[in-house]
């Protein structure tokens, strides 16, 4: 129960909310004009500067947080924060939230200073938002609205769809926008079939672009009478540099890949994101909510909003605790709540040989991807400290594991453990089990499908300048859409920092039978032509690895990539498959070809 003062009477109560609401307004402004100026690196082509930007952004929150713990720390002794204090701070920065367009955003900011702040037993006191107090359902912007609204009966369908684009108002030439537009339209018409136009047939786009990597896109929904269907239309630089439509997605499924926990977020201009989010959860109501403020770049809120589902689902549940499915790592222990499709990762303090690190570098490497493009091959991985579970709630086999293996990050306080560091990603099916069942059930077409898609993830990694390391179907997961994603981070490195390389001739046959190379190895060197020993012992695995693949056993091939990113080329990696591009069904398609 909580117990709030009768009057808000302190002065510093005040002034310390004041302060942490100025910290967090001067964070959303900075994000916000990072994400502004992601349209400006878009129109110009400076992809490189918009990599860098986006990497910056995401270290905005922190470096904000830590500017204001240290104001606080500054301003007041310890024993002017009484208990009394923070609930009365608390309780002010509620009323400072009434009008404010990101409420929620700035409660989690509060919570993010208090916790640097407070004792770590702030998961059990009163004086954080452990749930939100402000609502966002109806926060109305002052710039202007959320999206815009176009009416296909009254302007026609493809007039409506040009304001829809013109209205951007991108400061570049457009190489056919009559062309493109003619397509949007056809595959709009073909989604609506012989329906017709009801009162409320409207096209609604949110009003501002997305930005990632070298795509903008917009976003909207069709709507006619009670249906909806929601569209997404990526912006590209044709080689020419001129601007193209590049296709239209309008299946779920492709929508649900391009917002997706494995990419990079999304750089978008919102005043009131509630409003941005409520928007996208109407087009894909399946995907949770916390997710979707993660990849508007909200990656704060999206832990908390996290979060919240996660203590709600604890509540709501009675299933236990367990060691996740698959092969016992070297570096992790991995266990999972049946009923929650998430797993929990906790660092060692020990590995066995032949792993060579330690726990730092391990947090290096999981940081290194939180900063890097994800290209939609690796996991986005939520890092918790001091995370309270119920004891009630784990096996004692699986409790007995972590206090053996990672007894410097287990403690038991009464009821509940105590995790002090650990990973949270979206459980996928490890792609070594999958491929097992598939030959077990004599699947042929699964086990196809895994391997070539195994062999796109490791591609779409060495465009993006990763090179995983360790290369064993262990470490990849296939997605609830069959997509092959990696998850498993602590011997990745850049690509640029390997030298691929070729085994040398034997100078006769004893080398060929000695236990040590008989070649100089360096730290870095890799020998792709060695990765088939590991990862192509099964025959059917073989087959279709050869059939798609057999380049990525060259060092030629690794090579050429790596000089091709050391001269600062940025690579295509499309984000929907390239059969769906207007560009490829250009000359079967009639209609395009007419227009």
């Amino acid at each position: 129960m909580q117990h709030f003062p009768k009057l808000l009477s302190s002065q510093i109560a005040f002034d310390i909310a004041r302060m942490i609401l100025d910290g967090f307004d001067k964070h959303y402004r900075l994000f916000r004009q990072a994400s502004q100026a992601a349209r400006g690196h878009f129109e110009r082509m400076t992809w490189k500067e918009a990599q860098t930007q986006a990497r910056e952004r995401i270290a905005f929150y922190d470096r904000r947080v830590q500017e204001c713990v240290q104001s606080l720390e500054d301003e007041y002794d310890e024993a002017e924060l009484t208990d009394n204090v923070w609930r009365e701070v608390k309780l002010h920065y509620i009323g400072m939230l009434t009008e404010h367009r990101q409420p929620e955003l700035a409660e989690t900011f509060f919570n993010s200073v208090c916790c640097n702040i407070l004792h770590r037993t702030y998961f059990n006191n009163d004086f954080i938002f452990v749930w939100p107090t402000i609502s966002t359902e109806y926060i109305q912007p002052e710039e202007g609205a959320a999206y815009r609204v176009y009416y296909p009966a009254r302007d026609g369908l493809r007039h409506a769809l040009r304001r829809v684009v013109t209205n951007f108002q991108f400061q570049c030439e457009f190489a056919d926008l009559e062309r493109d537009i003619a397509q949007v339209e056809l595959r709009l018409q073909t989604l609506l079939g012989q329906q017709a136009p009801e009162a409320n047939h409207q096209i609604q786009v949110l009003s501002s672009p997305f930005f990632r990597n070298k795509g903008a896109y917009i976003v909207g929904k069709l709507v006619n009478g009670n249906q909806s269907y929601a569209f997404v239309i990526p912006v590209l630089h044709n080689r020419r540099g001129a601007l193209v439509l590049d296709t239209v997605l309008t299946d779920v499924g492709l929508i649900t890949m391009l917002f997706s926990f494995t990419r990079a977020y999304f750089l978008v201009d919102m005043e009131v994101p509630s409003a941005f989010v409520k928007f996208l959860r109407s087009m894909l109501p399946n995907k949770p909510r916390s997710e979707i403020y993660t990849i508007l770049g909200l990656q704060k809120q999206g832990k908390a909003a996290f979060y919240r589902d996660f203590l709600h689902h604890l509540a709501h549940s009675s299933d236990r605790f367990e060691a996740a499915p698959g092969i016992r790592g070297l570096v992790m222990v991995v266990f999972a709540l049946p009923s929650f499709p998430y797993v929990f990762k906790v660092i060692k303090d020990f590995f066995p040989a032949p792993k060579e690190t330690t726990r730092e570098l391990v947090k290096e490497k999981y940081l290194l991807v939180k900063y890097h493009d994800r290209v939609g091959r690796m996991a986005d991985t939520l890092e918790y400290s001091n995370v309270a579970f119920p004891r009630s709630r784990f096996s004692e086999v699986l409790l007995q594991e972590l206090k053996q293996v990672a007894p410097s990050l287990i403690e038991e306080d009464g009821d509940q453990i105590i995790v002090r560091h650990l990973y949270i990603e979206r459980r996928m099916t490890p792609l070594n089990i999958w491929l097992t069942e598939a030959e077990a059930s004599g699947n042929e077409a699964a086990i196809e499908h895994g391997v070539r898609e195994y062999g796109n993830a490791i591609k779409d990694l060495v465009a993006a300048n990763i090179f995983p390391g360790d290369m064993l179907y262990k470490n990849f997961g296939v997605t609830r859409q069959g997509r092959v994603v990696f998850y498993d981070y602590d011997e990745i490195e850049y690509i640029t920092d390997c030298n691929f390389r070729r085994i040398p001739q034997a100078r006769h046959e004893e080398d060929e039978m000695a236990s040590e190379p008989w070649y100089p190895v360096a730290k870095n060197d890799v020998f792709p032509e060695q990765f088939a020993v590991f990862i192509l012992g099964n025959a059917k695995v073989k087959q279709y690895f050869m059939k798609y693949h057999a380049d990525l056993l060259t060092a030629d091939y690794w090579q050429q990539r790596k000089e091709r990113i050391l001269e600062g080329q940025v690579e295509d990696v499309f984000p929907y498959p390239q059969e769906i591009r207007f560009i490829h069904q250009a000359s079967s398609n009639p209609a395009a070809q007419a227009a």
